[in-house]
């Protein structure tokens, strides 16, 4: 059985953890990225193909 695979929004002050089942994956023109489903923050992500299947995983922002 496959590990899941998680997502943390990476909005300060949400944070929320998100199974990769429970957020819809789109590209808005700067690459694929997540929406936080309570906070609607902007997450990126990192696309690979492994096996034939597109996998996500996610980008850490770091702050300045």
């Amino acid at each position: 059985m496959k590990k899941p695979i998680y997502y943390t929004c990476q909005n300060q002050s949400c944070g929320t953890r998100w199974e990769s089942t429970e957020v819809v994956v789109v590209n808005e023109g700067q690459g694929p990225l997540f929406r936080c489903p309570i906070c609607g923050a902007r997450n990126a992500l990192a696309a690979r193909e492994e096996g034939g299947v597109t996998v996500y995983r996610q980008r850490r922002t770091t702050g300045s």
